[in-house]
Formats: structure tokens, C-alpha cells, sequence
């Protein structure tokens, strides 16, 4: 069992991210990307580490309902990545920057995408299960055990990108049009 989970996770792991590339190369209007911006600027608003991971956590929870956390979970990448075509839109410099990079380069975009995986694939496990008829109750302990690790993730993933954002805003990093 240990060997398909493994299996199921990094299937999952490169959908998630195969749909986060598909969102980054849909095409935005400027209307469309002003939006999305003011909507962003909006919810950034004096966050803070707790407050990214308390957004972070309230995407991941429902990618462990069995069966709609897939789909939850794959539109959640795409949108991650719509959000990233419409932040190149509103600011062009980061057009050369490869939106997988983002996922793949900083430490706490590896730890969400981790922790999305570990979600989405665990929906599909509990859904097989369930259309199997099987029993469920050797299921709770491994999905308990799997939130434990996703809120672990996104709590040290929040405090560590909060960081990083104040970081890279008390260098100058942050001075393009839309932050």
C-alpha cells in the first residue's frame, strides 16, 4: 500500500502542476488582470505569516474530501496559475521569469506544492476506497496523519514566504507596479 501512495502522490504532484502551467499560459485582458489585482491587493492587505498560512490552509483542507478535492485541488492550480498570467499582465518585467519557477525554486513553493499533493492524491484514495465499498476506518489514521503534515507544511511554509516577502521588500525587490 505504501508503494501506490507513493505512486498516487507524485501523479498528483505533476497534474497539480501540469494544471498550474495550463493557468499561467491562459491569456489575460488588462481588465481582466486589474481585477485580479485589485481583488489581490485587497486580501494581501496587512497579511501576515499567520494570515498566508490560514489562506493556505483553507485551500488545502477541502483537497481531502474524497472525490471534489481533485477537483478542487486542480482548479486551485490552475487559478494559482491564472493568478500568476494576470500579475504578468499588470507588471511585465516578471514575463521572462518561468512560472514553474515559482513552484520549483523557493522553499515554500515546494512546501505548498507538497502539501497540495499530499491533499488532492489522499481525495483520490478515499474516493476509490469508497466506490470500492471498502472499509474506512483503516483510512483515518494515514489521513489524519497527512492534515497533521499539510498544516505543518503551510505553517512553515507561511512564516517562511512572509519572511522572504519582507525580505525581499526591505531590499527594493518589491518596487514593480501592482505591489
Amino acid at each position: 500500500m505504501n508503494k501506490i501512495r507513493v505512486i498516487v502522490f507524485f501523479i498528483f504532484l505533476g497534474l497539480f502542476v501540469v494544471s498550474y502551467q495550463l493557468g499561467s499560459m491562459s491569456t489575460v485582458s488588462d481588465e481582466e488582470a486589474n481585477a485580479f489585482m485589485a481583488e489581490f491587493k485587497e486580501l494581501v492587505l496587512d497579511i501576515d505569516a499567520f494570515g498566508i498560512f490560514l489562506h493556505n490552509t483553507t485551500i488545502a483542507l477541502p483537497m481531502f474530501i474524497p472525490g471534489f478535492g481533485v477537483a478542487w485541488g486542480l482548479f486551485a492550480a490552475w487559478s494559482t496559475g491564472f493568478a500568476f498570467a494576470s500579475i504578468v499582465v499588470t507588471a511585465p518585467q516578471l514575463g521572462d521569469v518561468p512560472p514553474l519557477s515559482i513552484l520549483f525554486l523557493s522553499p515554500f513553493g515546494l512546501m505548498e506544492l507538497a502539501a497540495y499533493s499530499f491533499g488532492i492524491s489522499r481525495s483520490f484514495i478515499l474516493i476509490r476506497a469508497i466506490s470500492k465499498k471498502m472499509n474506512l476506518v483503516p483510512f483515518i489514521k494515514p489521513t489524519l496523519i497527512e492534515i497533521g503534515i499539510v498544516v505543518g507544511l503551510l505553517l512553515a511554509g507561511g512564516y517562511l514566504e512572509f519572511y522572504m516577502i519582507e525580505l525581499a521588500q526591505e531590499e527594493g525587490l518589491m518596487d514593480m507596479p501592482g505591489f
